[in-house]
């Protein structure tokens, strides 16, 4: 009898091999200790070199293909009219189904096209739950930005199946507060980054489109990680069991008027984004905004040779085993955490894994900042860099303390997670000997205080 397991692939194993790699080192504790210092014990003001393992985002910082390499060379760079726009421009229409596309450098260009063209002074948006800067975005055009997330707990240990779904019944409470005329656009991000990195339903992107339709705003979908949504979506709604993964992650976007995207997410490119349109009125304007901020509307700040890259990428995105292995490697670091008593919001999502600092440091209040404390002592204990998303990140709001651990792309291996799940093990030990922090200098626009702010600790 011949070996039945010939031939079929382990889950746990990776569907690619390296073929460069970049060294790493671990700094001395001294160093790591005498870095946090300089850096105002903000790990945005670290030096990348004093870094061992980053988690600090997931954007731009995965590893490209030897396609998405090849595309470097084959880059058109004329300035107006590239065939690598032409490629890049069939790509999103095919996969996503837009055909209006501006390209933009990354994710917060877009932002800042779509939002400059579609948003004036006194209007709002509503958002299942507004990342750093789309918040930023919307408020710099003089608008208000709301939150309306389904009504989960974060802090527990498990939040549900679709966590991340935008709730329509805090929508239309904000349609009463605000009036159905000032609503101007109704935005679903997917997954939620600010809500633990949670999906958002087949069934939900629906009802949101609907609510948008009704009070007359313009539906727009951030869909920076739109394939790891349509996975999820594809495992836990048993009516899409057996469609394939491309055909949910367009669906998802069939009823959207406007979309957002860095490519630096699930377009698995190291720089670039866009935002694509329906309405030939609005595609005309975003393509003047984005001459005065980005560039001509057909490389958008770009060089053709990102436009070739990001065009792979979203190709590459949604295909079944590099979908599957992301999810996978991201609910792998997940159960380490947990095998070692650290408190982690469960499920986890599809880029990260979001630790819960107030259940971790349960003495330090939030007006000292138990998660920026969390992301210091991992640097301190391991060289991890991770982020704060709790009440640093986010001033005036509820938000929990949560510290995310976002993993890059096709970057890290197994033995790489087990430093981290180690080094979050032995901050837990030692929780007892950590005070809060305070904040000793930041920006005058808060929405953005955690990328700048130096702080130190309490006494």
């Amino acid at each position: 009898m011949g070996d039945k397991s010939v031939g079929v692939l382990r889950h746990s194993m990776r569907s690619y091999k390296a073929k460069s790699v970049t060294s790493i080192q671990l700094q001395p504790r001294e160093r790591r200790e005498t870095a946090l210092g300089e850096a105002g014990h903000n790990v945005f003001n670290l030096a990348a070199e004093d870094v061992f393992i980053d988690l600090l985002t997931d954007s731009g910082t995965g590893a490209m293909s030897d396609e998405q390499w090849a595309d470097v060379v084959r880059g058109d760079e004329a300035y107006a009219g590239s065939r690598s726009f032409e490629r890049f421009h069939e790509t999103v229409a095919d996969v996503m189904g837009f055909d209006r596309v501006v390209p933009t450098h990354q994710g917060r260009g877009a932002e800042n096209v779509l939002f400059g063209a579609l948003l004036d002074d006194g209007d709002v948006v509503l958002n299942n739950t507004h990342f750093d800067t789309t918040r930023a975005h919307v408020t710099n055009q003089g608008a208000t930005a709301v939150d309306c997330p389904a009504e989960t707990d974060l802090t527990t240990d498990s939040v549900g199946t679709f966590a991340g779904n935008f709730s329509t019944d805090r929508g239309w409470d904000a349609v009463e507060e605000y009036g159905r005329d000032a609503v101007s656009a109704v935005v679903l991000t997917i997954t939620n980054n600010s809500a633990a990195g949670q999906p958002v339903s087949m069934e939900n992107i629906r009802e949101t489109a609907a609510f948008a339709t009704e009070i007359d705003a313009t539906f727009v979908i951030d869909a920076c990680r739109f394939a790891e949504n349509a996975q999820f979506i594809k495992q836990r709604d048993p009516e899409y069991a057996d469609t394939p993964l491309s055909e949910i992650a367009r669906e998802q976007l069939r009823s959207a008027d406007a979309i957002t995207m860095s490519g630096k997410k699930d377009a698995l490119a190291n720089i670039g984004g866009f935002t694509a349109v329906r309405d030939a009125a609005l595609f005309e304007q975003c393509k003047q905004r984005a001459i005065l901020y980005e560039g001509f509307p057909t490389y958008g700040g770009l060089a053709g040779r990102d436009l070739e890259a990001m065009a792979t990428g979203l190709r590459e995105a949604v295909e079944p085993p590099y979908v599957a292995e992301r999810i996978e490697q991201v609910a792998t670091l997940g159960d380490l955490l947990r095998d070692r008593d650290i408190p982690i919001v469960t499920p986890t999502g599809g880029h990260a894994v979001y630790m819960d600092a107030a259940a971790l440091f349960p003495d330090i209040p939030a007006e000292q900042f138990p998660g920026q404390r969390l992301v210091c002592e991992l640097y301190r204990e391991g060289g991890v860099r991770t982020v704060e998303l709790g009440s640093f990140a986010f001033p005036g709001t509820d938000r929990p303390e949560l510290v995310r651990l976002a993993l890059p792309r096709r970057t890290y291996w197994r033995e790489h997670l087990e430093h981290i799940a180690e080094t979050a093990a032995r901050v837990r030990d030692r929780r007892d000997e950590y005070t809060g922090l305070k904040i000793v200098w930041e920006p005058p626009m808060d929405e953005l205080r955690h990328f700048s702010a130096e702080l130190e600790p309490v006494a």
